[in-house]
């Protein structure tokens, strides 16, 4: 979409006149949102637990001392001013979190070392530390700037970042699980405007939108909502439309033919990139950590950079300060290259290196549980004059392997125990060891710690709900269907059915 934006921009084959920084600087915003809010909310946290510290230390150190190595290199080599060349490694610092996902999603690449999650994580978080670094910087050189102002600067945009990212993440959940939203769209639309609201709200007081709205989206993505799954496949969408629109609309402000003119630079800016700066920090800020020569390597060949690059860089057109090189052009030919270079031979790299875990499963760090659970669900209706008309639930004999999880009778939904007597034109879904979407499934999970009363206990021996029924137990690397006599243990991952939520 980048080459089809240039094709048809002013200086393409078409030659549509487009020059207006300032209305692709709102776009491309709104779009950068909505790409970093679903990075946080397709994030499987428990999955990207263990991975969370050195993610977070990449996103945020780790793109501080990217940007200031290879703004040194602008400075002393390509022959920046030092705060411009500062500048140039700041719009640069933040690697592109939709590539690495469309990439670990469509190879399915499964890591060793946990470190799928870790590139999960640290590519959807440091978009806010890039963008603070570019903000300060843009500051310095329009008015300057004493290191009172900075500390202020960058407080306001880390305390009202985390500030509202927490708050309205939990309020938004905890609205979702008192309303009931789902069935008609409502609870979709509600996502949106929190998503929005996340961002604005800190936006207008000097915060961090973009940290804001990253971590809202991992509450919601990890708040055991009815619909996660249904969520997830709506912001993917959501997510590629933006992209496109933004690569687009970024391919539309490129003139061709001003390109050559810095190639070189470009070139030479990406390669110490890619080779010194990620690489010299990523091998610096994982030492403390157990994660082996292999993975370090990869991790820094790792590091794509993308939209949120050229955005941070319509920035650096529109403000007020006046640069001596082409920022923009410089950085949009680094995307160019690292997406369609580094993006194909991420795979052969992973490989290479021996990092491809073949037994794993890359879409366990992801939260849309379609995926990740490997349940398969039957349906079929009780036809008149069947032998199980009449009869109740205990009475059946089931295939083996099989449970019974939800019965429609009508427009009743009713999660069915041992006494429910069946009817006629009952609509039943049978579980066995894939899921599609059903009427009458919802599922959601929960964990059993060590002080959880159900801990050591049969489940027929527990307090039952009317409304929910467990539909698979999930213990270690593999998957129980359960029956009154099951006996649950610390650390099972209950998969359970219900109606209320």
């Amino acid at each position: 979409f980048l080459f089809l934006g240039m094709l048809f921009g002013s200086d393409g084959l078409f030659k549509i006149p487009f020059e207006d920084y300032a209305f692709a600087d709102q776009v491309s915003t709104v779009a950068l949102l909505f790409i970093m809010f679903y990075g946080g909310f397709g994030t499987n946290w428990r999955a990207a637990r263990p991975a969370a510290a050195p993610a977070i230390l990449l996103s945020s150190l780790g793109t501080v001392l990217t940007a200031a190595l290879t703004g040194l290199f602008c400075h002393f080599v390509v022959g920046m001013p030092l705060l411009e060349g500062l500048l140039c490694g700041a719009v640069l610092g933040s690697t592109d979190a939709a590539s690495v996902f469309a990439i670990l999603r469509a190879r399915k690449l499964a890591l060793k070392e946990n470190t799928d999650s870790l590139l999960e994580v640290e590519s959807g978080s440091n978009d806010p530390f890039a963008y603070m670094l570019t903000a300060v910087l843009l500051t310095a050189m329009e008015s300057g700037i004493t290191p009172g102002a900075v500390a202020r600067l960058l407080g306001a945009q880390l305390v009202f970042g985390l500030a509202f990212g927490f708050g309205v993440g939990w309020a938004a959940l905890w609205l979702l699980r008192r309303l009931r939203l789902d069935g008609s769209g409502f609870e979709t639309i509600f996502v949106v405007a929190t998503a929005l609201f996340s961002y604005a709200a800190p936006a207008m007081l000097g915060g961090n939108g973009f940290l804001s709205v990253y971590i809202t989206g991992i509450l919601l993505g990890n708040g055991r909502l009815r619909s996660t799954a249904t969520l997830v496949s709506f912001f993917d969408g959501v997510t590629g439309i933006m992209q496109m629109v933004l690569f687009f609309l970024l391919g539309l402000l490129a003139f061709p033919s001003q390109m050559p003119a810095v190639v070189l630079p470009a070139v030479g800016i990406m390669l110490f990139l890619t080779f010194a700066a990620r690489p010299a920090a990523v091998f610096l800020l994982l030492a403390p950590f157990r994660g082996s020569r292999r993975q370090k390597l990869l991790v820094s060949f790792a590091g794509l950079r993308g939209a949120a690059s050229i955005v941070f860089a319509v920035m650096t057109v529109i403000s007020p300060v006046s640069t001596d090189h082409d920022l923009f052009h410089i950085v949009f030919l680094i995307v160019l290259f690292s997406i369609s270079l580094q993006g194909s031979l991420l795979p052969l790299a992973a490989r290479r290196l021996g990092m491809i875990d073949e037994g794993g499963n890359v879409l366990k760090t992801f939260t849309d549980y379609v995926d990740e659970t490997p349940v398969q669900f039957i349906q079929f209706t009780v036809p008149d004059g069947h032998a199980w008309c009449g009869r109740a639930v205990r009475d059946l004999i089931l295939p083996p392997g099989s449970l019974l999880i939800s019965l429609q009778r009508g427009q009743e939904q009713i999660v069915p125990n041992g006494d429910t007597q069946l009817a006629a034109g009952d609509r039943l879904i049978l579980a066995a060891l894939e899921r599609e979407t059903l009427p009458g499934v919802t599922l959601t999970e929960k964990e059993v710690t060590a002080q959880d009363l159900a801990a050591g206990a049969r489940l027929a021996d527990l307090p039952r709900r009317a409304d929910a029924l467990i539909v698979l137990v999930e213990r270690g690397d593999s998957y129980l269907l359960p029956n009154g006599d099951t006996i649950l243990q610390a650390g099972d991952r209950l998969v359970i059915n219900n109606t209320e939520g």
